[in-house]
């Protein structure tokens, strides 16, 4: 049976994998143009979870992380984004208080509340919370959205143009029915994503354009576990995230035997991405109709890399030494045993 401290820790790590799970869907249904430029506060609040900071916020600039804080503490990513709050000092003072002190107790009653509406017994609870802007820079556009999680689940999501919120399952009809009624909560709401957001987002981008605004290349690489499994197409390094990365045939791009992953963010602010080739059905005679394809969305440029079995790294000649080693272990240990046992009756 597990420890407390057990049961805390397998929660706590639910609750990291959970707000990933819950950003990749906001980022599948929130997805941003290319010309456009956002700043996400991705927040996660809980209960119930003794030995875990009960609030975590993290702060993103055009999918670049910029701050990240908790109750106890705050961290600068960028120097950009230092100076921006060392020329502000209203603001980090702000951006403090909220971290040290209003978001653990607005979590908390935000969790108690929930509870009590839905009638729910005492347990670890988890509240996800995306505060969301975008500045369209061609057309002076401005859009934003903030959606609430509950328990890992999609729960409410605010619809700016009617000031009402939107259930995202059954169980938050009745939330979505009280908030429509709190007018403070509706009239903040609409001011940080119509004035707030926005003013932090362009003057973030006053102090980052080098940062923000700076292209980087990837290193491609094909990579494949064993003969039987399909070719992998990496590509690692590139910056901004809005990329496309695919396999051609004779110059065409493929759909058929395609398998793509999600861009992720590397510890460097770069990003990197896949593309699989099931590779099956192909015979060796045609690898060379084939190629895997890089390029930034905002450019022309196109990085290439052929199909090739000679620059594909693989664990299979890992393997192969593997097994030779096995194989002479076993013949020494079965020699070893023989010289002990001639010489045992030698004696």
């Amino acid at each position: 049976m597990k420890t407390k401290s057990e049961i805390d820790k397998t929660y706590a790590i639910c609750l990291k994998y959970g707000f990933i799970f819950f950003k990749m869907c906001f980022i599948c249904m929130f997805s941003v143009p290319k010309e456009k430029h956002f700043l996400k506060f991705y927040q996660i609040g809980s209960s119930g979870l003794p030995h875990v900071s009960q609030v975590e916020i993290v702060a993103e600039v055009d999918g670049s992380l910029v701050g990240y804080c908790n109750r106890t503490d705050i961290r600068i990513t960028h120097d950009w984004a230092k100076k921006f709050l060392d020329d502000d000092v209203e603001l980090l003072t702000l951006f403090k208080m909220k971290c040290f002190h209003q978001l653990p107790n607005i979590f908390q009653t935000k969790i108690s509340d929930l509870k009590q509406q839905l009638k729910q017994p005492e347990g670890v609870y988890i509240v996800q919370w995306i505060d969301f802007c975008s500045w369209d820079t061609e057309t002076g556009e401005l859009t934003g959205s903030i959606q609430y999680g509950y328990n890992g689940e999609d729960f409410l999501a605010l619809d700016i143009e009617r000031d009402s919120w939107i259930p995202l399952k059954q169980q938050a009809i009745p939330i979505k029915l009280a908030w429509d009624t709190d007018k403070a909560r509706l009239h903040h709401s609409r001011t940080f994503t119509s004035q707030w957001c926005p003013d932090w987002l362009k003057r973030s981008l006053d102090y980052g354009r080098n940062f923000l605004m700076r292209t980087e290349l990837p290193t491609l690489s094909l990579l494949q576990r064993s003969p039987s499994d399909p070719v992998s197409c990496h590509a690692t390094g590139f910056y901004p995230e809005k990329a496309r990365l695919f396999w051609r045939k004779d110059g065409e791009q493929i759909h058929q035997f395609m398998n793509h992953e999600e861009i992720l963010p590397n510890n460097d602010g770069t990003f990197q991405m896949s593309a699989d080739l099931d590779v099956s059905s192909v015979s060796a005679a045609d690898w060379w109709r084939y190629d895997c394809v890089f390029q930034l969305l905002d450019a022309e440029d196109k990085i290439i890399l052929r199909l090739d079995e000679a620059v594909i790294k693989t664990n299979r000649s890992k393997f192969k030494h593997l097994k030779y080693v096995l194989v002479l272990s076993s013949v020494c240990i079965v020699m070893s045993y023989l010289f002990l046992f001639y010489s045992y009756h030698l004696l």
